[in-house]
């Protein structure tokens, strides 16, 4: 999971890189990444029922999101304002799931409602207020995904997966028509491979290995590499620095979320009264 959390970080320097479109590079890392997730596979089961289909729609809406709110703001606004999935997940799953809302969730969430403002308050750094919206859209798809993962009881999260990618695919290739053809580089083509094929493709045979193996909260906790590392890789590289607000607000958001995390835990695996 450590692993797995580690290549998720490096999302936001290789789509920084590339000068392409967003939907170029959503489009070109799902093609990759699909076909290293459909070796790994070899057989997929497509059944297509409602929740297979709608956990691959919310995805890729939510990777064509991630990957515009990437273009449009900080690589810290980005991740972190994403990061915000967990809460909302927990309203979804209510609504759709019929699930309790607990105490901790609802304290979670205006926490993190604190800490997008403080985000939102702070300097951008060349980046748009739009970026920062793109980038809280993806993690409300985000959590979409996770509930309609949840419906598939006896199904596999694989399928869900490829199908995302190959929406993903087929959407940003297909725009990708219609827009000014993107400067082929070495660097664009090595760091779009490394998006799809290690980033991407290899990071989701590692988790669907992991999350079989290790508690629900010990995966999100060893899931806060992500948000701490993704912005490092930029500003070493890049020197992309984020403001005193904005490390602020997300740390505000990642200690709401962990805490919630911790609690739903502990709650799940005390014995019934």
């Amino acid at each position: 999971m450590a692993a797995t959390a580690f290549l998720w970080s490096l999302a936001g320097l290789f789509i920084k890189v590339i000068d392409w479109p967003p939907l170029t590079i959503a489009g070109f890392r799902s093609l990759i990444a699909f076909l290293v997730i459909l070796a790994f596979v070899k057989r997929p089961r497509i059944h297509g029922s409602f929740p297979q289909i709608a956990a691959g729609v919310a995805s890729a809406v939510t990777m064509m999101l991630f990957v515009s709110a990437n273009k449009a703001t900080t690589s810290v606004h980005a991740i972190l304002l994403q990061y915000v999935g967990p809460v909302f997940t927990a309203f979804i799953a209510a609504w759709l799931l019929r699930e309790k809302i607990r105490f901790e969730h609802v304290t979670a969430f205006f926490f993190v409602v604190g800490g997008m403002a403080l985000m939102f308050l702070d300097k951008i750094g060349g980046g748009t207020i739009w970026g920062n919206v793109l980038a809280v859209l993806s993690g409300l798809t985000f959590s979409f995904y996770f509930v309609f993962m949840r419906m598939q009881k006896d199904g596999s999260p694989v399928e869900s997966i490829l199908i995302a990618h190959a929406l993903t695919a087929a959407i940003g290739i297909g725009a990708a028509l219609f827009q000014p053809a993107p400067r082929i580089t070495w660097g664009a083509v090595g760091a779009i491979v490394v998006l799809g094929a290690v980033q991407v493709g290899i990071s989701a045979i590692l988790f669907a290995y992991a999350i079989r193996r290790i508690s629900a909260v010990s995966a999100n906790l060893i899931a806060v590499i992500e948000p701490v590392f993704n912005p490092l890789w930029v500003f070493l590289a890049l020197g992309e620095a984020p403001g005193a607000r904005a490390l602020a607000g997300g740390a505000v958001i990642m200690a709401a979320v962990t805490a919630a995390s911790v609690i739903s835990a502990k709650r799940a695996a005390a014995p019934a009264p």
